[in-house]
């Protein structure tokens, strides 16, 4: 399977704004994950920090390559 090239600074910007929302998630192509963080409200804040770090470090997600 072919990783879904994902622009980081764009993703990283997306998730400090609206991570708590789950665009982040939306845009990474992770919908079910993105929906569940939107319902969450980025699990209280907690899962909105976790992913900004992971994103912030340019974490390999299995299924995500990262362009500049």
């Amino acid at each position: 399977m072919a990783k879904r090239k994902v622009k980081w600074v764009l993703t990283l910007v997306l998730s400090i704004l609206l991570g708590g929302l789950g665009v982040d998630r939306f845009v990474m192509g992770h919908i079910g994950l993105g929906i569940l963080k939107l319902l969450t409200l980025g699990g209280c804040g907690v899962w909105s920090i976790i992913d900004i770090i992971l994103i912030a470090t340019k974490y390999d997600f299995k299924d995500i390559e990262w362009v500049d």
